[in-house]
Order: C-alpha cells, then sequence, then structure tokens
C-alpha cells in the first residue's frame, strides 16, 4: 500500500511538470516550472491527507516526502548535466532581433508583439527601433537589450 502511494505521488508530480512545460512560458512568470509544481503539488497532497478518502497524515508525509525527494534528484541531476537541463527548462528563445520578429516562435510560445512591447515600456524602451533583441527567458520573463547609443 505504501509503495502505491510513492509510486503515485512521483507519477503526480513527473506529469504535472510535463504538463507545465508543454503549456509554455507566459511573459512575467517568477517560478520556475520545478517550483509551481511543487508549491501546488504539495498543496494538494497536504489537503488530501487531511480530507481526501485516505484521511492518514502517514499517507500524507510519505507522499510529501516522496515528492519532496524526486524534487531533490531532478535538481541535482539538472545541475550535473546541463542536457537534461535544457530539455526540462528548456532555452531562451530569440523574439526579435535586428528589427525582425520571430513569428513562428512568437506564435508557438503565444506571445503577441504587444506583450514584448508591453515589457520594453517596462523598462523605459519606447519604439521598436530602440530593441537589439528580446529574449523570452526560461522562467517566462521577457529580457530587452537596447540597441547601441
Amino acid at each position: 500500500m505504501a509503495l502505491l502511494t510513492i509510486l503515485r505521488a512521483v507519477w503526480g508530480y513527473c506529469f504535472l511538470i510535463f504538463i507545465v512545460r508543454i503549456v509554455g512560458r507566459r511573459p512575467g512568470k517568477q517560478l520556475t516550472p520545478f517550483e509551481f509544481v511543487l508549491v501546488f503539488y504539495l498543496g494538494g497532497l497536504t489537503l488530501t491527507g487531511m480530507v481526501g478518502d485516505e484521511l492518514s497524515m502517514t499517507n500524507a508525509v510519505c507522499q510529501i516526502m516522496t515528492v519532496a525527494g524526486v524534487h531533490w534528484i531532478i535538481t541535482a541531476t539538472r545541475a550535473r548535466f546541463p542536457r537534461i537541463a535544457r530539455v526540462l527548462d528548456g532555452t531562451p528563445l530569440v523574439l526579435l532581433e535586428g528589427g525582425y520578429w520571430r513569428s513562428q516562435t512568437m506564435r508557438l510560445m503565444g506571445i503577441s508583439q504587444d506583450d514584448v512591447m508591453a515589457m520594453a515600456r517596462d523598462r523605459n524602451v519606447r519604439t521598436l527601433s530602440d530593441i537589439h533583441t528580446a529574449t523570452l527567458e526560461r522562467n517566462g520573463d521577457i529580457s530587452i537589450i537596447k540597441q547601441q547609443e
């Protein structure tokens, strides 16, 4: 029974990371997909242990410790193997370079030119010609590099 609980927790955690990775990144997110999943998944596990069909705190603690362990293993693996980190976290994506929009990348990420320009205005960049490069970072933020004066 405990093994089934542990396997369910591992599968649920990995599945949620997979879903967050597929859904993609949006501008302005501050949490990485791993932090996002960890926060909400652990909250759900805790709630399940208190109000679910299985009212066992031992079961909830077992699941939470399992997810924490899996998170630690994935974090350590990401730190040690950059190729795995790129697969799990993605890579920065150029949205605008040299005055040209990368329309396909923007469409795939669900980002409009207005999203990029709004972020540019937040950084006191007023016009498209003032932007050298706009990059969608791994955490969902958009970096704006100004043209050289």
